[in-house]
């Protein structure tokens, strides 16, 4: 048994942790290595143009002999969404639920990787990974075919919740598996990493099947055209929707690259029952009456590039909003997106919509298990050690504090932070180090090629703008043969202040000057006099900072 136990189980967690969104977490004991989901977050305000987040995944890539594979616990962005950024470096096998791997094969199709290798588990299925034994539990989320993770390794067995919830109703399959959770509590869990998204929350978290009721209750009086936002990976809600408009005689068009793209697959993949006739063309549209029409659509968040963004903005190519059309935001704002979502509430009433959202309606539930449910999943399995995951350090916090009130020892608790190194024996955990972790942010088609110093550089042009002083000299004498022009963008408006331009040229005039006179004929030292200067000036005269770049021509 000794020799077995030599080496030290490792939990690392590269994202997820202090954090919300870009989950993965790494497993590793001696030569293996298992990696347990792969997501991105999205970009926070002062991240200027930047697309999505993901996680940095040095510590994976130059470990990458000793990974046995990427097992994955449902089917959202937040989980997914960075695998096909790993497929390009790193061609590992996955392993998911087939509703799952129908939402990542969807992504691979978008980034054309063809030769992924992915493997279809059901709740219930064992696998081998190298010294590990993982055990899918069938879970309850706001997504069909989510499951927990039983890891049984050479040191113990460790329990990844992934994220859930306890829905004894769910709309479609089974409740979530709390007795085979209850059967490794009872044989021995080592350590568990547990969803803490929303410990705040006191009681439990509503199944799924109040909302039924509610939306169920609006198509019932409403003669107007009815529009829904909500997740695209709502499948459930979704399901709910298109019953309502069922049996309420209505159409359903999908808007939106995501949510045409989801709803697609559900119903191939037999996750979605959506009858014959039931799905029309948005370019159908016209063919049919206010009250036979329901629009399934993303933007519940208020992206600024979503469908019904663009709807409320009146920049949508297909769909244009009407007087009296009721619009359900079936979804609550995402900790910082509450000023998107509040500025295409008042755009959609601006447009005469009627709008149904959180605050007025009970219309959305959480995925996400609250307090009593969280005390229920850690009271099953009687951890050893746990580590609250998935959410800022706040929910971390709050998450241990339970545990420790329902009998985990303090010191067996442990909120760790992104790139701590966990290191586990049968009776000890302690963070022995860190590795690399971080975001990598992807622009367009750059992959961290946008670091720190380009975005500062953003956040200056965004708040002060521009000034290029552009001038040619003479390249032996240093005399200035043309120029200098001032250039301004985003700064002030050079029509209304030709005499602060004109006061410029004079101080670049100046600059150049002194470096002829001091002899200094080097570009680096002369744009730097220049911009010095120049800035002082600046300041002095309107105290505003804006970004200087002087270019010098020879000739």
């Amino acid at each position: 048994m000794a020799q077995k136990n030599k080496h030290k189980l490792k939990i690392i967690p590269l994202g997820g942790l202090g954090e919300i969104g870009k989950n993965i977490t790494v497993i590793e004991y001696n030569k293996d290595i298992i990696i347990i989901d792969c997501g991105l977050a999205f970009p926070e305000d002062e991240m200027l143009g930047i697309d999505i987040v993901i996680p940095d995944i040095t510590y994976i890539l130059k470990n990458k002999d000793k990974v046995k594979g990427m097992v994955i616990t449902h089917g959202h962005e937040d989980h997914i969404g960075g695998i096909p950024y790993v497929l390009k470096k790193l061609n590992i096998p996955i392993y998911g639920t087939r509703l799952t791997l129908g939402l990542v094969e969807n992504k691979l199709n978008e980034h054309k990787i063809e030769d992924a290798k992915l493997n279809v588990i059901k709740a219930g299925d064992n696998l081998k990974l190298g010294c590990f034994n993982i055990t899918f539990i069938r879970s309850n989320h706001s997504i069909p075919d989510t499951v927990a993770l039983a890891i049984e390794t050479p040191v113990g067995t460790v329990l990844h919740t992934g994220d859930f919830k306890i829905d004894y109703t769910p709309i479609n399959g089974e409740p979530i598996d709390l007795n085979t959770l209850a059967e490794f509590g009872r044989k021995g869990i080592l350590v568990a990493l547990a969803d803490s998204t929303n410990v705040e929350r006191p009681g439990y978290t509503m199944s799924e099947r109040s909302v039924g009721n509610k939306i169920f209750d609006i198509f019932k009086d409403c003669k107007n055209r009815i529009l829904v936002a909500t997740f695209a990976s709502n499948i459930h809600r979704i399901q709910q929707v298109i019953n309502a408009a069922v049996k309420y005689n209505r159409k359903v068009v999908t808007s939106g690259r995501s949510m045409v793209n989801v709803v697609r697959v559900g119903k191939e993949l037999g996750y979605l029952d959506v009858p014959d006739n039931t799905l029309v063309h948005v370019n159908e549209l016209k063919k049919y009456k206010d009250d036979e029409i329901v629009i399934l659509t993303t933007g519940s968040q208020g992206e600024p590039m979503s469908a019904l963004s663009r709807m409320a903005s009146n920049d949508h190519r297909k769909i244009e909003l009407k007087k009296g059309d009721v619009v359900i935001i079936s979804a609550s704002p995402i900790p910082g997106n509450e000023k998107t979502v509040a500025r295409v509430i008042n755009l959609l009433y601006e447009k005469g919509a009627e709008v149904v959202y959180d605050a007025l309606e009970d219309i959305h539930v959480s995925g996400h298990a609250k307090q009593e449910e969280l005390k229920l999943m850690l009271t099953l399995l009687k951890p050893k050690f746990f580590i609250p995951v998935h959410g800022e350090y706040r929910h971390l916090k709050h998450h241990a504090e339970i545990a420790i009130q329902l009998g985990t020892k303090e010191k067996n608790t442990i909120i760790a932070k992104n790139g701590d190194v966990i290191e586990f024996t049968p009776k000890s955990a302690s963070i022995s180090g860190t590795v690399q972790s971080g975001n990598i942010l992807v622009d367009g088609l750059g992959v961290g090629d946008v670091g720190n110093i380009v975005l500062r550089d953003r956040k200056h042009l965004s708040e002060n703008g521009l000034i290029i002083s552009v001038v040619t000299i003479e390249r032996k004498t240093g005399e200035i043969i043309a120029g200098p022009d001032i250039i301004s963008r985003g700064f002030i408006y050079v029509r209304e202040n030709e005499d602060l331009i004109e006061a410029s040229k004079e101080i670049v005039n100046g600059a150049l000057t002194k470096c002829r006179e001091a002899n200094i004929k080097d570009w680096a030292s002369m744009k730097s006099m220049i911009k010095e200067d120049l800035n002082s000036f600046v300041y002095g005269k309107i105290e505003r900072n804006p970004m200087i770049l002087p270019i010098i021509m020879e000739v």
